[in-house]
Formats: structure tokens, C-alpha cells, sequence
């Protein structure tokens, strides 16, 4: 990755990181709009950063829920609503 990507990159993981202390999500739109008010590009590159953490993370919840319930011998749990659940086809 190039700087940009770095630096967003690290920011976006004391941001998740902090979300517990502060106990509101919104703290990732804040630093956002701190990081929009300098360069936009950035600003994007943070918000990637975040959302690729945040959706993998719940990934990893989630598999380890299910490999847990296997393990139990118990029914699959169904994995939380997604945006590819809106889509018509």
C-alpha cells in the first residue's frame, strides 16, 4: 500500500479500537469528517479501511459462531441480514 493507504489504514484501527471507549459508532463518521475537510481521498481511503475491519470482523464472529454450533451438534445459525439480501432478482 502507498502511504495514504497506511496512514488511513492505522487510523481506521485505533478508530475501531476506540469505539468501545467512546461507545458510539458515530466516532468513525466523526474522524471521517475531520480527514474530508483536508482531502476527500483520504477521507475515502479511511472509510474503506474501516469498513473492510469492521465487516471482517463480524465475518469472524460469525464463523466461529457457527463452527461452535457445529461442534455442539446444534442447528446452523443464519448469518445476519446483508446488503446482497436487498437485491432483486
Amino acid at each position: 500500500m502507498g502511504i495514504m493507504e497506511d496512514l488511513a489504514d492505522d487510523l481506521a484501527k485505533e478508530t475501531i479500537a476506540a469505539l468501545d471507549i467512546v461507545g458510539s459508532e458515530e466516532l468513525i463518521q466523526d474522524v471521517a469528517r475531520v480527514i474530508g475537510a483536508s482531502s476527500v481521498t483520504t477521507q475515502e481511503a479511511f472509510l474503506t479501511a474501516a469498513r473492510v475491519r469492521l465487516s471482517e470482523a463480524r465475518a469472524r464472529e460469525y464463523l466461529r459462531k457457527r463452527i461452535a454450533e457445529a461442534k455442539a451438534g446444534q442447528a446452523a445459525s443464519a448469518p445476519p441480514p446483508g446488503s446482497e439480501d436487498d437485491i432483486e432478482y
